[in-house]
This record gives C-alpha cells, structure tokens and sequence, in this order.
C-alpha cells in the first residue's frame, strides 16, 4: 500500500527538484520543452537529474523500484517534451544522472550519512543558483553566505540523525565534500574541458576565504540542532533478554538438573520405621 503514494510522489519529486526551477524562471523564445536541446543545458541534464533522482529515491526508499522508475520517467519526459532520441548523448547524460542520484537517495534512506553525502550536491547546485541574479557585493556575500551556511547545517545535521552523535566523527570529510560540490557544480556549467578544470580548482580559495564565518556559523548551528533532536528522542528499549522465553532446562547443563528437583523434607530426628505384622511374623525371633 505503501507503493500506490509513493510511486506517484517519487515522479513529481524527480520533476520539481531537479527542473522546476526551469520553469519557475521561463523558458527562452517560448519554448514548450523541459530541457532546451543544446549543449549549454548540459548542467541542467546532470545537477537537475541527480537533484531529482535524490529526491525520488528519498521517497521510494528502494533501489530496485527507484532506479528503473527515474529511468522510466526520464526517458518518457524527453520523449514527451518534444525531444528527439537522437541526441543520445544529452539523453544518456540525463538517464546517468538521474540513476545515480536514484541510488544515492535511496541508500540515504537506511544511512543518514550516505544522505547527507547525497544532499551536498543539490543543496550546493541550490544555494549558488540565487546568487546570479543579485547586484551588489555586499548584498551578494550576504546573500550566499546565508544560502552556504544553510546548506552546511542541514547537511551535518542529516548526517547525525539515525547513530547520533557517534556520526559527528564524519563531520570533516562531510564538510570538504560539500565544498567539492561548489566546484562540481561551477565546472559542470563551464563549457569545455580545460574551463570546467579551471572552474573546479578555482572554486575553493574563494569560497572557503570569502565564506569561511557562515561556515563556523553553520557548524555552531548544526551541533544545538542535533543536540535538541536527539533530546526530543525517546529513550532506547532494553536490550531483549535471548533467555527470556525458555526454563532453566535450557541454560543449565544436565549435570545441574538437580537445581530444579524438589528438596526432600529434612527432620531432625530420624523416624523409627515400624515392620508391617507381615514382616514381623516372617522374621523368627531368637530365644
């Protein structure tokens, strides 16, 4: 039953996180097609597919449904919006992404850290989307500071909500890959090779120079947040006895069976024991 909401669910899903924004923003000359047919779309193709295919499998909790469901989905999407399969290429890139970010989305469902490893890219793709259409510095250093501080928090905070604080320890290595997906995404929108290279290197000194308060702002969040969830947690059951259902029978060896008889009557004079007139009358008494 579970299936008949969610099924449903994971297809919108696909759609509004990875290409509502596109139409929330208008499509050029319009255009009637979900994805404009270039290769300057191309980062729409992979971030919005991966963005998608998260969100998909976060709701289908299953890899074996979520990742042949986007492909479904994907494919028929490119067919409907009046694209032709002979861009392969663009369809291959949509179909491989959208699988990928599937797979992710629905291991995060069993492991927090793996979603929170899953969310760093969308949340990154989200955060600097904002920001290309602000004028001002000020304005703009405020604006994606808020936006990096945001995504930063929600994603150590994810990673701590199933094990606790005992994930806090892949909070380091959560927080470079959430800087790595800053430079993902700036060198998936660069044209070409040598300037998607450029774009990813170029990413870092910026980024952690420019930025580095909200980030320290970001981590000081993210440690009350999840030190209140895990408050607000009830506390964990006992741990089952594996004896409980059984006798004494089953734990103590044959040898000790005598632990479970009954202790016979002990008196402190011992009972004279009468012959029966049976017994008496066979016995022939000595003169």
């Amino acid at each position: 039953m579970r299936y008949l909401w969610a099924v449903p669910a994971a297809v919108i899903g696909w759609f509004v996180a990875g290409f509502a924004p596109t139409y929330l923003a208008g499509l050029p000359d319009d255009s009637t097609l979900f994805v404009p047919a270039g290769s300057g779309r191309v980062d729409l193709l992979v971030l919005g597919g991966f963005a998608g295919g998260v969100a998909a499998g976060f709701l289908l909790g299953r890899v074996r449904y979520a990742v042949p469901l986007v492909l479904v989905v994907a494919a028929g999407t490119w067919w409907l919006s009046g694209h032709s399969f002979s861009a392969r290429d663009l369809l291959i890139t949509l179909l491989a992404a959208s699988a990928l970010g599937a797979f992710f989305g629905a291991l995060g469902t069993w492991s927090s850290v793996v979603a929170a490893f899953a969310l760093a890219l969308p949340l990154a793709w989200y955060a600097a989307r904002p920001a290309a259409h602000v004028d001002g510095v000020h304005w703009l250093w405020q604006l994606n500071g808020l936006l990096v501080a945001v995504g930063l928090a929600i994603v150590l905070y994810v990673c701590c909500w199933r094990r606790g604080w005992r994930s806090a320890y892949f909070w380091p290595v959560l927080a470079g890959w959430y800087l790595v997906s800053f430079a993902v995404v700036n060198a998936v929108k660069a044209d070409g090779i040598d300037a998607a290279t450029r774009s990813f290197f170029e990413t870092f000194e910026p980024l952690v120079r420019d930025y580095w308060p909200w980030m320290v702002l970001a981590v000081l969040l993210a440690v009350p947040m999840t030190a209140l969830k895990l408050r607000a947690l009830p506390p964990p059951p006992p741990p089952l006895d594996p004896y409980a259902d059984r006798s004494n029978d089953a734990v103590l060896s044959d040898d000790l069976d005598w632990i479970d008889q009954r202790e016979p009557q002990r008196r402190l004079l011992a009972r004279y024991n009468r012959a029966t007139p049976d017994e008496a009358a066979s016995v022939k008494v000595q003169p």
